[in-house]
């Protein structure tokens, strides 16, 4: 057994590497409304990475699922100059509910600052989603989404928009990683 004095700087050293590691973590923030069927969600998140590399991580759909958790496929179906349509699967899981998504997007790139995308076919009755990527000073770059989406399925009375919100929370979050981790190796 440690002495109570080694056990509080063991704890006190780890605190302080946790807070160190994530002092280089973005803030991600995200929040989701919606009346009726109606879902609204807003994530932003600000990274000190290269704005090349984001654009190459949120158009790099052939490889989302790898990344991207509830996702099972994503792949391009047509590639017209800057408009792609795209079929993706995945799903909705929270505890014990589980709902199967697929989704037809029609998405229109306007690099390197926007993609916008909306459902087209699969069992999202509307979708409307946009990733945008903003340049601030120092070298830092802020990425924003925002969709509305109604899905073409019942979801669970209580948990449902908790449901959603933990998905794509998860999904955003993933985003930014992959981001962070592309940078970290463009920069080795």
């Amino acid at each position: 057994m440690l002495p109570m004095r080694a056990r509080f700087v063991g704890l006190t050293l780890a605190g302080a590497m946790c807070a160190a590691a994530s002092a280089n973590v973005p803030q991600v923030e995200i929040e989701t409304n919606g009346q009726g069927d109606d879902i609204t969600v807003t994530a932003s998140a600000e990274m000190l990475v290269d704005a090349r590399i984001a654009w190459d991580v949120i158009t790099d759909y052939d490889h989302l699922a790898e990344f991207i958790p509830y996702m099972r496929s994503s792949h391009v179906v047509r590639r017209d100059a800057d408009r792609v349509v795209i079929e993706q699967t995945g799903v909705f899981s929270f505890l014990f509910y589980r709902q199967p998504v697929q989704a037809q997007l029609a998405v229109v790139e306007s690099p390197p600052r926007r993609v916008m995308a909306h459902a087209v076919g699969g069992n999202l009755r509307e979708m409307e989603g946009r990733y945008t990527l903003e340049k601030l000073p120092a070298g830092t770059v802020r990425l924003s989404y925002s969709a509305r989406l109604v899905p073409d399925f019942a979801l669970p009375p209580v948990i449902g928009r908790a449901v959603i919100r933990s998905v794509l929370a998860n999904q955003f979050s993933a985003m930014v990683k992959e981001i962070e981790r592309r940078d970290a190796e463009k920069e080795r």
